[in-house]
C-alpha cells in the first residue's frame, strides 16, 4: 500500500525523511492497518489523503526485486513498462528528487517497454498497436489531470482569505468540473470516461500523483529519443555523470 497526502486548499505534498532516500512525498505499508492507522492522523490534522495498492516496488539496487503473480495479470507491454520502471530505480535514484525520479523511471518504462514489442513482436504488430494505443489513452488523460491541477493551484491561490466553507465549496465544484470534462476526450477505450463514476472525487494528493509521474515525462522522452537516438543506456549514464 501506498500513502500519500497533500495541503487541503494548496497542491503541497505532505513528506517523510528517510535515511538515503532524503525527503519523499510517499510512504510504503506491507501492514494495511498501519499505513490506515496513519493516513487517518494525516486526515485528522486536515490533510487530503490518497491510501492505495501499488503494483510494484524497487529497493533500489540494494536487494533483487520481486515480481508477483498479480502483475502477470497485466498484458506484454504493461508489464514490459512497469518492470523497466522499476529497474531504472535501481539504476538511478537522486536523494530528495522524487518528482525527478519517478517522471524519469516513466519515461524510460514507456520507451523500453515500446522497444521490447517492437523487439519481439515486430514494428506492425497487434502487441505494440494495443500497448501504444494504451499509451495515448493514459497520457491523454493525464494531460488532462495535470492541467487540473494547474487550474486547482491557480483557484487555490486566489482564494487564500476566504473562509474554509467557502474554499471547499469552490474546491469541489472545480474538481467536478475537471472530472465531468473528461467525456470530452476521445479515448481508444472508454475506462477513463468512467473513471470516477462510482468513486468520491478525487483530492489534491490524487491530482499531485501527475505531477510526480508525468509532469516532465514527455521532455524527458524528447531528449532520450532526440539527443540520445533512444538510446536508454547512454541516457541514463549521461544522468549518473551528470550530463
Amino acid at each position: 500500500m501506498n500513502l500519500t497526502a497533500s495541503e487541503k486548499y494548496a497542491l503541497k505534498a505532505y513528506t517523510w525523511n528517510f535515511p538515503l532516500l532524503g525527503e519523499v512525498g510517499y510512504k510504503g505499508f506491507f501492514d494495511f492497518k498501519k499505513g490506515e492507522k496513519e493516513a487517518a492522523v494525516l486526515k485528522n490534522k486536515n490533510y487530503d489523503v490518497e491510501y492505495a495498492p501499488v503494483s510494484a516496488w524497487s529497493t533500489l539496487g540494494w536487494f533483487r526485486d520481486p515480481i508477483f503473480s498479480g502483475m502477470l495479470r497485466r498484458n506484454e507491454g504493461q508489464l514490459a513498462e512497469l518492470i523497466i520502471h522499476e529497474m531504472t530505480h535501481a539504476t538511478i535514484y537522486l536523494k530528495s528528487s522524487v518528482d525527478f525520479n519517478e517522471n524519469l523511471a516513466s519515461a524510460v518504462g514507456e520507451t523500453g517497454a515500446e522497444k521490447f514489442l517492437a523487439f519481439k513482436y515486430g514494428v506492425a504488430s497487434k502487441e505494440l498497436e494495443t500497448y501504444l494505443h494504451e499509451q495515448e489513452d493514459y497520457n491523454r488523460f493525464a494531460k488532462h489531470m495535470l492541467e487540473g491541477t494547474r487550474q486547482l493551484d491557480s483557484l487555490y491561490h486566489s482564494m487564500e482569505s476566504k473562509p474554509d466553507l467557502e474554499k471547499e465549496k469552490l474546491k469541489t465544484e472545480m474538481i467536478s468540473s475537471i472530472v465531468v470534462s473528461l467525456d470530452t476526450i476521445s479515448f481508444f477505450n472508454s475506462r477513463y470516461k468512467t473513471r470516477f463514476n462510482n468513486e468520491t472525487l478525487p483530492g489534491n494528493a490524487y491530482f499531485l500523483s501527475f505531477v510526480r509521474y508525468d509532469a516532465q515525462k514527455e521532455e524527458m522522452k524528447k531528449e532520450l529519443n532526440g539527443k540520445f537516438g533512444g538510446a536508454i543506456k547512454s541516457y541514463l549514464s549521461s544522468l549518473e555523470n551528470g550530463r
